[in-house]
């Protein structure tokens, strides 16, 4: 059975215009878009969704340092309206910070064109039956939103964090456990014929409870059915050589490469630099595209390297934390 969101959708899909122009321009769907928040405030409430306000920003940081004039400069909001909502000015201005109303829940929003790769990606892997699978490792969407007549869609997502370090696993146990996740979700992507082709460790989330997801979907691609796929110019933030060569490339072949990139960075980030994990990421590497593993191969070795480790080594404390 479909939710409300849900529904809303399969209606917007049927009878948007927007769905179903046959030429898009590219450039300017996927282009970041920076919404007036105010006027979308009523939606989110009628949703049961909570923009943060400047009273909520109050009560979080204290009076001492919200009556500061600097601050209010900094968030661009009248300092006597404390009902205003209150962007942060860390965040980039297509991202909101919220609460859900009926527990709390700290939310971020994300808008998006609607015709934009990430929302139709997120719709996708968001909804039955993608969105049951256990090897779905999307970070959970509480709702999506979507304006037609402004060809606006929001992304209303469960907030986690991306400080990896500080709650970095306490065993090599887990932190292949964490490692895992990021592959096994890769390869549930493949599979639905999705390349995520950004794949980093700044897009990777963790709820502090043991679960990691990927974020930004803003250069993804679905290719539907076509058999050989080849991407041209996308520039995500691990680069593999053929595209750095200006090659015609194989999207999932350069999200292999991301992902042993990936887990490099997150060996020195904890200093897990085990040399099994370094064998393992070695194919991954290899500069001809046609030689690196598919990501389900990928993961295939990853557990064959994992069951090689001995008990006593697996339980070995992080050394970033000692």
């Amino acid at each position: 059975m479909l939710t409300g969101w849900e529904s809303d959708l399969e209606t917007l899909a049927s009878s948007s215009p927007s769905s179903t122009q046959s030429s898009i321009d590219e450039d300017e769907v996927n282009r970041r878009v920076a919404p007036c928040w105010s006027r979308f405030r009523h939606l989110f409430e009628a949703r049961g969704f909570h923009l943060e306000t400047c009273r909520d920003v109050q009560h979080y940081y204290g009076p001492t340092k919200c009556q500061h004039p600097s601050y209010y400069q900094s968030y661009g909001v009248d300092k006597l309206d404390e009902d205003a909502l209150c962007p942060d000015p860390g965040l980039r201005e297509n991202l909101f910070r919220g609460i859900r109303t009926s527990d709390g829940l700290k939310i971020m929003v994300k808008a998006v064109h609607l015709d934009s790769r990430e929302f139709n990606v997120i719709r996708l892997l968001s909804t039955p039956p993608l969105r049951d699978d256990p090897m779905n490792h999307c970070i959970p969407v509480l709702a999506l939103l979507a304006v037609p007549e402004e060809a606006l869609g929001f992304i209303v997502m469960e907030e986690w964090s991306s400080q990896l370090v500080s709650v970095t696993p306490c065993s090599f146990r887990l932190f292949l456990a964490a490692l895992r996740q990021c592959i096994e979700h890769a390869v549930f992507m493949h599979r639905h014929q999705i390349a995520h082709l950004d794949i980093s460790l700044r897009n990777l989330l963790t709820d502090y409870k043991g679960h990691y997801a990927y974020i930004d979907f803003e250069l993804s691609r679905c290719f539907n059915g076509t058999p050989c796929p080849r991407v041209h110019g996308l520039r995500g933030t691990e680069i593999p050589p053929e595209a750095e060569r200006g090659e015609l490339y194989d999207p999932y072949k350069a999200d292999v490469w991301a992902m042993a990139i990936l887990i490099l960075r997150a060996c020195k980030l904890t200093g897990y630099s085990q040399l099994e994990v370094m064998e393992f990421v070695r194919p991954l590497l290899v500069d001809n595209p046609h030689q690196r593993p598919t990501m389900q191969a990928a993961l295939y070795a990853f557990d064959r390297m994992a069951a090689s480790i001995d008990q006593e080594q697996l339980e070995l404390t992080c050394p970033a934390q000692s």
